[in-house]
């Protein structure tokens, strides 16, 4: 079996995020799977200027470069996506203008409104810019579900259709995940 190096990107900055929930989640269902090696990457630990900016500081430009050193390690992406208007974050955003994911496949755990789902959206979109290959399955933890996990102490686990979800999705990643690395590596 293709053992598959799979990074679980935390996409929210904010004080008093929720995406820490999430990402721990996904982390330890794909991490429960024997094709996949799960490492979580907290954009906190990568301060990164924006892509282009005059202002930037010798410290965030050789940050930008570790962060793309770093994403080139894996085979797959998973994101967790938090939405802002109907976007993604400016900091997830940015992370993948600086980042590297030509050929590889990515994947998304959306929280918010609609569970995330206009934020994911967009980032397909950029993603087939970028040459990467969007899975088709989504996780959208919907309003309710996020209130109930921080009011209530409700857990991810406790919904089943996130599971499946979640399940689907990891699924189509790891066919995603092979195809392409047979195919990079020819």
């Amino acid at each position: 079996m293709i053992k598959l190096k799979i990074a679980v990107i935390i996409g929210s900055t904010r004080i008093g995020r929720f995406a820490d929930h999430p990402a721990k989640w996904i982390a330890g269902l794909a991490a429960s799977r024997a094709e996949f090696e799960v490492e979580v990457l907290d954009l906190l630990d990568y301060p990164m200027s924006f892509l282009g900016q005059a202002s930037a500081t010798e410290a965030q430009t050789e940050t930008a470069e570790l962060w793309k050193k770093k994403l080139r390690e894996f085979d797959g992406y998973i994101f967790t996506v938090a939405e802002y208007n109907h976007a993604p974050t400016a900091v997830l955003k940015n992370a993948i203008d600086l980042g590297d994911f030509i050929h590889k496949p990515v994947a998304f755990v959306g929280y918010g409104g609609v569970g995330g789902a206009r934020a994911v959206e967009h980032l397909r979109l950029i993603f087939v810019e970028m040459s990467a290959a969007s899975v088709k399955t989504g996780v959208h933890i919907s309003f309710p579900e996020y209130l109930s996990i921080l009011k209530d102490g409700k857990s991810l686990n406790d919904y089943a259709h996130l599971v499946e979800a979640a399940k689907n999705q990891l699924d189509q990643l790891a066919w995603w995940g092979r195809a392409l690395k047979a195919a990079r590596a020819v």
